[in-house]
């Protein structure tokens, strides 16, 4: 490492940084900030690491360059205002409680840098930089694991105090392309996810799913260690035989790790992304309950709406938000659509009620047809290694066609329109505007008298 990496920190934090020297203290960049800037990757999150000051001569410096606001004092944590990194002092963590659902946490500013490193995950995570020389601290070896590309704990011995760290290590093996040793394998296979709040394990998912170029291997390695025992409907998919002429690549654990692979050469960097990759991981999660061997052949008929049950338990129990959970449950549901409708000839007005549905869960038909492309290339049939999906084309084609892709149709005739005809509110209502929607879907009708005459005559 060179001076010419500072160029990649802000300014503040070299000034911070000698500003502390200054006062007898030692500041490091460390953590993932470290790791990405060795790869090459950008890298927005600065942790900076303070030894040798108390919290308090901390403040006092901090102080000349701006306002300081603690994150958590309890924890040593402190901002200054309009400078988005976090300055802590090092930290000594102990298991307290039956289960070891938390932690103690005390700072120790006589720490060294060594011995506060030992405290993280991997190896990766556990190098330090100074920012006023541009040098590495590096006790446990991660820079050559990187060049390695092997994944390996820091201390073994205290890498189990964090159940959480086992997903991390399948989001980091997915990330950035790398494989857990051994030994570190070994590790996460004892751990027990079960003891950790949903959301933890969520957020660490979430960063494999959007992150992560393949996604597979992250999954892969939750199989490999048994850890996917804590996601049972995922890992009820494993072993799920599949008609061949359809599915050639496998099971059904075999297709769904495709599938996200292929959602994840879909994503636009946009907040579709979560949606996308969430409904393509769970969009089969029915067919280890629809799935039947019928004359030789196997067949998972309403697997669909089969997969909705299924994929309401796993996010719930990963607390994943409401709005998240409408998205997901609607694409899985309608996830066969976009096949169905091209191949089946639908019309405007089926077009225009699927595209209410999704609209009402906050989903596009755009996405949908990008949930279904995923599925579609996420096989190994001739046709998906072209990368080809006909069918969805045309499904999209027509969509766009009909001005619902993007989104739901706007009702034209609305209650005011029927109450300027003279007709009052009442259970009649709704039965006249599903009418005028029927009609607005079916001949592309525009105007609100036009809809409303064709309906009001079929009544008379």
């Amino acid at each position: 490492m060179t001076d010419a990496s500072l160029n990649k920190l802000p300014p503040a934090i070299v000034a911070i940084a000698r500003a502390l020297a200054e006062r007898g203290g030692r500041a490091l960049v460390v953590g993932g900030y470290v790791r990405d800037l060795l790869l090459g990757i950008e890298s927005k999150d600065v942790d900076v690491e303070v030894f040798g000051l108390t919290l308090a001569e901390l403040e006092a410096v901090l102080a000349r360059f701006g306002d300081v606001v603690a994150v958590g004092r309890a924890f040593g944590v402190l901002r200054v205002k309009g400078l988005d990194v976090d300055f802590s002092l090092p930290r000594v963590d102990s298991k307290v409680g039956p289960g070891h659902r938390g932690f103690d946490v005390a700072v120790d500013p006589t720490l060294d840098f060594a011995a506060a490193a030992r405290r993280r995950d991997l190896t990766i995570n556990s190098m330090g930089l100074d920012p006023s020389s541009g040098a590495v601290e590096d006790p446990f070896g991660g820079r050559a694991d990187l060049a390695n590309r092997v994944l390996r704990a820091t201390d073994p011995g205290r890498f189990g105090e964090d159940p959480l760290r086992a997903v991390r290590v399948a989001q980091f093996a997915a990330r950035l392309e790398m494989t857990p040793d051994a030994q570190l394998r070994a590790l996460c296979a004892g751990l027990d996810l079960g003891e950790l709040p949903g959301e933890r394990i969520w957020e660490e998912l979430r960063k494999l799913l959007t992150k992560a170029a393949r996604p597979s291997p992250g999954f892969a390695f939750l199989a490999d260690t048994g850890l996917l025992r804590f996601f049972p409907e995922l890992q009820a998919l494993i072993g799920v035989e599949q008609d061949p002429q359809w599915h050639p690549e496998g099971d059904v654990w075999v297709h769904t790790l495709m599938v996200v692979d292929a959602a994840a050469r879909l994503r636009r960097e946009d907040a579709d992304d979560l949606a996308l990759m969430t409904a393509a991981l769970c969009h089969d999660l029915g067919k280890p309950s629809c799935t039947v061997r019928e004359e030789g052949r196997v067949r998972c008929p309403g697997h669909d709406v089969a997969g909705v049950a299924p994929a309401l338990a796993l996010l719930g129990r990963l607390r994943v938000s409401n709005a998240l959970v409408r998205r997901v449950t609607a694409l899985v549901r309608h996830h066969l659509a976009p096949a169905q409708f091209a191949r089946g000839g639908a019309g405007p007005r089926a077009y225009g009620r699927l595209a209410r549905r999704l609209g009402a869960a906050g989903v596009s038909m755009e996405l949908l047809a990008r949930v279904a492309r995923a599925d579609h290339l996420g096989r190994t049939t001739p046709e998906a290694l072209r990368g080809e999906f006909p069918a969805g084309d045309r499904f999209l084609a027509e969509a766009g066609r009909l001005a619902v892709a993007d989104r739901a149709p706007r009702d034209v005739v609305l209650g005011r329109h029927l109450i300027a005809r003279g007709l009052r509110p009442g259970r009649e209502f709704s039965d006249i505007l599903a009418r005028c929607r029927d009609v607005q879907d079916s001949e592309g009708l525009r105007e609100p008298d036009a809809i409303l005459d064709r309906v009001l005559a079929q009544r008379e």
